[in-house]
């Protein structure tokens, strides 16, 4: 057999295989490619022809506009046209539908739109709109995909039709940028199969009042006008993450009680919280010990935390002396950025903690400068947790290997109350 022959029978084998294959199984195939490479694949034979159409997965994100840009631009025609065929041509429904709108001039967003209309008609399941144009404000059609079980949307108008009573089938929220206007004050959106919800610099959240009793992860970045309490009361809710970007938030967000607010986290497992919101909490008094306690909870993350900040290292004290059942606790510090003396003297008065952390097991510390307050908190947790099998601690980059050496020397002088806490020392963050 000629090389020319044998090539020819070398690809009609490949393209047998390929074609013999149940239909499932190269949808799957073609799904998980380079939403390009699907298209391509028309070129096998007539029976790949038109494969690709009945795809349930169409993904035009800013991969795919760098693919369509010419000379490192997008021409709005190109990238309106490019999306209409591929919509036009494809056959049957659509489970994920990925679009990324690109910062290029729109008259209006008629054809986004469209698009969203023609999905409300394909029954799809995950949706992930990112915009890095103006923000866009979601059409009803969003609000009839009443199969959605994953939503995404980033930048966008959150203005739901007055009837509209809420997506039954969801599971997973992420939401950035989102504004949610007024017109939501009162209406309840019902979710009863969320799990996850994540709001990411959203404004106007108290106006979006859900009822999520399958709710278990809430997380919280720079919203300062949501409404926690409320949130909070979703009964299955045990993963909750609370962060304030700035100390402006502080002004646009209504006043929380501290120990309202700390007694009605009995449920939560993990928790995340960051210094500023921490300094929020201080606002008012904050006590030694709550009316009830945080028995469930497990897992603590003091993100961005400025031990050398009083008012940031009380909360955190009530945190660990109110959590009885703690058993990881992760602790990236920051710089302080003022007087760090009072914190000083409070971290070595003897009734500083004066609670034993009795479940605590493992401790990680990142972002470690060796300054005299931060080592004062980690002597003050290996001596008040008896059972710590191992703590590990990695300094920032920016220390030399002298520094870094004389940061282990002193945490190995430290004494323990746990005689078998393993110490490790991990690289620098940079």
């Amino acid at each position: 057999m000629t090389g020319k022959h044998k090539r020819r029978y070398v690809t009609r084998v490949v393209e047998d295989r390929l074609s013999n294959l149940p239909g499932h199984l190269i949808d799957s195939i073609l799904e998980r490619v380079p939403f390009e490479d699907a298209v391509k694949t028309s070129i096998i034979s007539k029976n790949w022809r038109y494969k690709w159409t009945s795809i349930k997965v169409l993904t035009f994100d800013n991969d795919f506009n760098v693919k369509i840009a010419k000379n490192g631009a997008i021409d709005y025609n190109e990238y309106i046209s490019t999306i209409n065929q591929v919509l036009n041509l494809h056959k049957g429904p659509i489970s994920k539908f990925v679009i990324y709108i690109p910062p290029m001039f729109f008259d209006s967003f008629e054809e986004i739109d469209e698009w969203m209309m023609f999905l409300s008609r394909n029954n799809v399941t995950k949706l992930a709109l990112y915009n890095s144009n103006r923000r866009y404000e979601l059409p009803s059609h969003v609000f009839s995909c009443l199969g959605l079980r994953m939503l995404i949307l980033e930048n966008c108008f959150f203005n739901p039709p007055l009837q509209f009573e809420g997506f039954h089938n969801l599971e997973d929220v992420f939401l950035q940028h989102i504004d949610f206007g007024k017109n939501l004050s009162g209406n309840q959106m019902n979710l009863p199969q969320l799990k996850n919800l994540n709001f990411l610099e959203c404004t106007n959240v108290h106006n979006f009042n859900i009822k999520a009793t399958k709710m278990k992860n809430l997380v919280l970045v720079a919203c300062p006008d949501a409404n926690l309490l409320q949130l909070l009361e979703n009964p299955s809710l045990i993963v909750f993450g609370v962060s304030f970007r700035s100390i402006e938030d502080f002004v646009r967000v209504e006043k929380i009680n501290s120990i309202s607010f700390l007694s009605s986290l009995t449920r939560i497992e993990d928790f995340f919280i960051e210094g500023n919101f921490l300094k929020f909490l201080s606002a008012e008094e904050v006590p030694k010990w709550l009316p009830l306690s945080m028995n469930s909870l497990k897992h603590l993350v003091l993100q961005d935390f400025q031990v050398g900040d009083l008012d940031q290292l009380n909360v955190a004290l009530c945190l660990l002396r109110n959590s009885p059942n703690l058993d990881t606790l992760r602790v990236h510090f920051e710089e302080p950025r003022h007087f760090v003396g009072l914190a000083l003297d409070h971290l070595e008065a003897p009734n500083c903690l004066d609670y034993t952390l009795k479940q605590l097991r493992t401790v990680e510390i990142t972002c470690l400068e060796g300054l005299e307050v931060e080592l004062l908190f980690i002597k003050l947790l290996l001596a008040h947790s008896p059972n710590l099998e191992k703590i590990s601690i990695t300094p920032i980059g920016a220390l030399n290997i002298r520094k870094r050496f004389g940061i282990a020397k002193d945490v190995m002088r430290f004494p323990r109350a746990s005689p078998k806490a393993e110490m490790i020392y991990l690289n620098p963050e940079k």
